[in-house]
């Protein structure tokens, strides 16, 4: 018999406690679910199932990650649509994981429909929840730009997830309400609509970076919005607390390529329903355009912390917000706090002026 190393048990415990708990939140929800019910069904003991998790909704969080993750990617979509035809595949793909009045008990109904009043129920979920669908609306915007180039398109982009948002609460609550291919008609028509967005050159708040020369030498990770595994090199890498997650756009658009780290002080609760968000909207947006996020832009849950101390940030909060300039395989610029991601992207360094 192959004797397992430690890692390999707790990555086996882990997986056994993630199955068993998939289970018992598909057959009773969240509410009802049972952690020794789910202790039992992986074989293990509350304690095991703690040592993983450190609590119930974090393992709810956690069920509904891993299975968004790794939903099955779908075959390439046209390589060259209309904004029009992304955001309406992107509606259709989202309400086609909708149930439908004739399936709402389906296993997939139940593991989800207490997602969004578990979020609501504490300010330490809602928060962080709300500047993930800042993240999702951006995402978006930056997709449906790709197509539609010549104007910031995340105000369309919120619009269309407020609409498919409700459309879920909907969904859960009085199941066959409405006409599916109406919402997609109603997202593919906003992109006509006259949405006051304008991009203001800088952020009402902004620090200054200040010149540095530091080694840059990152751990791989994944990138959210790909699968892929990265190693991020010259550009911005934004580490930014679950409070301030949105904040990548400045350096976006500033130009600049960016590398946007995600941190927590809560990485076994609020770190899964980060990736959660993210996959969430990878899923549609793999139905809707192909490479769905700028080439210029990855995405990452750094729960570890690793790569934010390669960057130099060793203590992460919610509230996290600083970015760096790497050129060459060295830091040159570093900010801290409001507008840092900004300011690192223009912001002093080899060649640059305080003006950018």
């Amino acid at each position: 018999m192959v004797r397992l190393s430690r890692a390999e048990t707790q990555e086996r415990n882990r997986a056994k406690v993630l199955a068993a708990a998939r289970d018992e939140f598909a057959r009773r929800g969240f509410r009802e679910a049972k952690v020794d019910v789910i202790a039992e069904r992986a074989e293990l003991t509350r304690g095991a199932v703690y040592s993983n998790f450190p609590g119930k909704r974090a393992l709810y969080f956690a069920v509904l990650a891993d299975l968004a993750e790794r939903a099955p990617r779908p075959a390439a979509p046209p390589s060259d649509p209309a904004a029009a035809d992304v955001l309406a595949a992107f509606a259709r793909a989202w309400i086609a994981r909708l149930p439908l009045a004739t399936d709402s008990d389906g296993e997939d109904a139940r593991l989800a429909r207490d997602l969004v009043p578990e979020v609501l129920a504490d300010e330490h979920t809602r928060r962080p929840f709300a500047q993930l669908m800042r993240v999702e609306a951006i995402l978006l915007g930056l997709a449906l730009e790709r197509v539609r180039p010549g104007r910031r398109l995340v105000r369309v982009a919120e619009a269309a997830l407020t609409t498919l948002h409700g459309a879920s609460q909907l969904a859960a609550a009085a199941p066959g309400f409405g006409e599916p291919f109406h919402l997609v008609t109603a997202c593919a028509a906003l992109l006509d609509l006259d949405l006051t967005d304008d991009w203001p050159a800088e952020p009402p708040l902004t620090t200054q970076a200040r010149p540095v020369s530091e080694p840059w030498d990152p751990p791989p990770a994944t990138d959210l919005l790909t699968g892929a595994a990265v190693r991020p090199g010259d550009g911005v890498v934004a580490v930014l607390g679950l409070h301030r997650a949105a904040a990548f756009e400045e350096a976006v658009r500033a130009g600049a390529d960016v590398t946007a780290v995600l941190v927590t002080s809560d990485p076994g609760e609020l770190a899964p329903l980060a990736r959660l968000a993210v996959a969430d909207l990878r899923g549609c947006l793999d139905q809707a355009i192909a490479a769905p996020a700028r080439p210029r832009l990855r995405l990452v849950c750094d729960d570890g912390g690793a790569l934010a101390a390669a960057a130099g940030v060793t203590a992460v909060s919610d509230a996290t917000e600083t970015a760096v300039r790497v050129e060459a395989g060295r830091i040159v610029a570093r900010a801290d706090g409001f507008g840092a991601c900004h300011a690192a992207a223009v912001g002093p360094g080899p060649g640059r002026s305080s003006g950018g």
